[in-house]
């Protein structure tokens, strides 16, 4: 068997003017985790896309095994035993575990019985522990990567390629994953992961592979590096990796909830009884498991879902039953940041004016809309937030995740908002496009903007913020001062373990 599981030569791919690969060369060993960094754009998603069937290349060779193949579907790359669990999880949500692992593998389904033993022998062999008869719609997304993991494995495949698979895991499912990789470059798998968590890259990765603007910059061996380089070598440039957090001057309240319950459409409780104070000046940050209710707090603070129970007062007036629109009329200037990014936040088939357009459409006067300022304030975004796209006008679906999320962000903070809510707003994105935005928040915070941080990055929002409510199951277990607080007291208040004093 040759040195290499995976090797690229001089890979490149175009989508009309734009150069996503040029020249790329990359390569992955059996029994070694190999990390691939770069900023958001720098093709990255593209490259892995080849290896795992999706596009094929249009110059440059892939060799699997010392040989050069061409790989121009999934199957392709499954018969070659390359598997790819990408961020949003490929799975029938009204299937088992069972099933799902089962779908679409090559030579028939084994009976029933047969298939269970063989997923949990599977399972033990790595140390993943899943209910092959359970139904994904009832799993967490630690659940559901679990079972990503697994249909890899039940077809052979020792070529893993993982895109940013800590996105929404609390740092506890983060360890346990992190073990089932370690676990598999023992058994001789090769694991290629996508990560922005310059801390994972360090604590998981054997090497590291670095692109910039769609070329490859180089590769360096984990132990021999540190976050700083790495940082450099993706960025092209010294990037400060410290988040400026200022005292909040005269904080007031201005969004109080009082004994709120929120159900999900299941009629199951995602909300229950929760009480807690936003303040002007002030980043209030959420911290909780996936799942705990933070979707639906945000959609009913912002008038997109209702309340079952409890109030939501900005100053003394009740927003609960009250549409955006309405909420807007009273002069509550809020912005919202939503975890769904194209559906909720923006429309994808439209560009960046006609998004920009969707805050400002009902505040034109006259038949004709004016669409210079959408323009001018797109532009204007461009620059400042370094969204990479051929132009205003391009679809936002035909940008990266994280420029998309860029847009949603930049859109937001544009309208000039009383009240900012943002749900995991640096998911997705690099580590110097993370920083921007935390240089954001922060110049909103000091012009006396209220904002309500949801993040998953534990270390992030004991710099960022100011006070932290953590959540458990829809209930507040704590609201801690981000100052005098660990990130162990926040893991186990995040699980139930106790109770944190309010701050």
């Amino acid at each position: 068997m040759n040195q290499y599981a995976i090797e690229c030569r001089q890979v490149t791919k175009t989508f009309g003017t734009v150069v996503a690969n040029d020249g790329i060369d990359l390569n992955v060993r059996y029994g070694e985790i190999l990390a691939l960094l770069g900023e958001n754009g720098s093709g990255k998603t593209t490259l892995m896309n080849m290896l795992s069937g999706v596009y094929h290349p249009d110059k440059g060779k892939i060799l699997v095994d010392g040989k050069e193949v061409s790989i121009r579907s999934p199957e392709d790359a499954m018969a070659l035993g390359i598997g790819m669990i990408y961020q949003h999880f490929k799975l029938v949500d009204v299937f088992t575990a069972m099933d799902n692992i089962a779908l679409g593998t090559p030579g028939g389904r084994l009976p029933v019985k047969a298939l269970r033993e063989k997923v949990r022998e599977i399972g033990q062999s790595v140390g993943l522990e899943i209910d092959p008869d359970q139904y994904v719609y009832d799993m967490s997304v630690s659940e559901k990567q679990t079972v990503e993991i697994l249909k890899v494995l039940y077809r052979g495949q020792r070529i893993l390629i993982l895109d940013e698979p800590t996105a929404v895991l609390t740092p506890q499912e983060t360890e346990k994953l992190f073990a089932i990789l370690r676990k598999m470059r023992e058994q001789g798998c090769a694991v290629i992961i996508i990560t922005h968590k310059l801390g994972e890259v360090m604590e998981i990765s054997d090497r590291v592979s670095i692109l910039r603007k769609g070329k490859y910059v180089g590769t360096v061996v984990t132990a021999e590096t540190n976050e700083k380089e790495l940082t450099e070598r993706m960025v092209g440039r010294p990037v400060s990796l410290a988040i400026q957090r200022d005292e909040p001057q005269d904080p007031q309240v201005i969004l109080k909830a009082i004994d709120l319950t929120i159900r999900k459409p299941d009629g199951s409780v995602a909300i229950d009884d929760l009480s807690f104070e936003v303040r002007t000046g002030e980043i209030l940050g959420i911290a909780g498991i996936a799942g705990s209710g933070q979707k639906e707090l945000c959609e009913a603070l912002a008038g997109l879902c209702p309340a079952q129970k409890g109030a939501v007062l900005y100053h003394k007036e009740n927003l609960i039953g009250k549409s955006p629109r309405e909420i807007f009329q009273l002069g509550v200037h809020l912005g919202f940041v939503p975890e769904d990014r194209l559906g909720m936040g923006l429309v994808a088939s439209m560009g960046m004016v006609g998004n920009m357009m969707l805050k400002t459409y009902d505040q034109t006067k006259g038949p004709f809309i004016d669409k210079k300022p959408a323009r001018a304030q797109a532009e204007q975004l461009v620059e400042q937030l370094r969204i990479v796209t051929p132009s205003v006008d391009t679809p936002v679906r035909m940008m990266s995740g994280g420029n998309v999320q860029k847009v949603l962000l930049g859109r937001e903070i544009a309208s000039d908002p009383q009240v900012l809510i943002t749900a995991y707003p640096v998911r997705g994105l690099d580590i110097n496009s993370s920083y921007t935005v935390y240089d954001l928040l922060g110049e909103q915070k000091k012009k006396g903007v209220a904002i309500l941080y949801i993040g998953e990055d534990l270390d992030v929002l004991l710099e960022l913020c100011d006070r932290i409510l953590v959540l458990c199951h829809g209930q507040a277990t704590g609201v801690v001062d981000a100052r005098t607080t660990t990130k162990d007291e926040i893991a186990l208040l995040m699980t139930g373990g106790g109770k944190g004093a309010q701050a």
